[in-house]
């Protein structure tokens, strides 16, 4: 027989109750605090041509959304199966810029993950491991910088001349490409200086048949 209770009775309203205060605000807060600390280890590594405040802020956000999410899923089966179909039809379509953006995403969304499955030291000391090694090798400044030398001359002697400039002045200067037109010559070289001392392209720029000398600085991956 149907009494009071069951005509108020909403499978709603026990869903309330199916994770306690106390784990949402201890899954919120550690998420919030690991992902500021992704933040931090992001703004410190970052290597790129344009720094994005708002990607760092999207870190934060993200971990605290995939706790959330994950933090719900465990606590309802049906939930978590309903959940899978949901996010199986989104589709992200933004371009990843920079590589290591990605690694940097997933670690804010595995953060998120190990937080609201309760393990909570694993999240943290793997948090602390990872950020250590980022800090460790993608904050190193490469001893020697290299960059790009491009010179226009107008005949071999002043080519010539060039090269002997460049491998006297610089460390190390490698040939990328050689153009001729029209009797003009441009040179592309690879260079890595002895120090920060640039004077020796606007030595090549005064010198006999050279048009042009430019130096130009790059993050271009290469093998040394």
């Amino acid at each position: 027989m149907t009494n009071f209770n069951d005509i108020f009775k909403s499978s709603f309203l026990e869903n309330v109750t199916s994770v306690s205060l106390l784990d949402m605000l201890i899954t919120l807060v550690l998420a919030f605090g690991i992902g500021l600390f992704i933040f931090f280890v992001y703004k410190k590594t970052f290597s790129g041509v344009m720094y994005s405040s708002s990607f760092g802020g999207t870190l934060v956000a993200l971990c605290m959304i995939t706790s959330m999410t994950i933090l719900a899923v465990t606590s309802n089966v049906v939930l978590s199966l309903g959940m899978v179909g949901a996010l199986s039809i989104v589709r992200f379509r933004t371009a990843i810029k920079e590589p290591m953006d990605i690694a940097f995403l997933f670690w804010a969304i595995a953060a998120g993950i190990v937080l609201a499955a309760g393990m909570i030291p694993l999240a943290v000391l793997g948090s602390v491991a990872i950020g250590v090694v980022m800090l460790l090798f993608l904050n190193r400044k490469a001893v020697h910088n290299p960059y790009i030398a491009v010179i226009s001359c107008a005949d071999f002697e002043a080519e010539k001349r060039v090269v002997e400039t460049l491998t006297r002045e610089t460390e190390k200067a490698v040939i990328k490409s050689k153009t001729v037109q029209d009797g003009l010559i441009e040179l592309n070289y690879e260079v890595r200086l002895k120090g920060e001392n640039t004077d020796f392209v606007s030595l090549m720029a005064q010198q006999e048949g050279v048009r042009s000398a430019v130096l130009v600085s790059y993050n271009g991956d290469y093998l040394g």
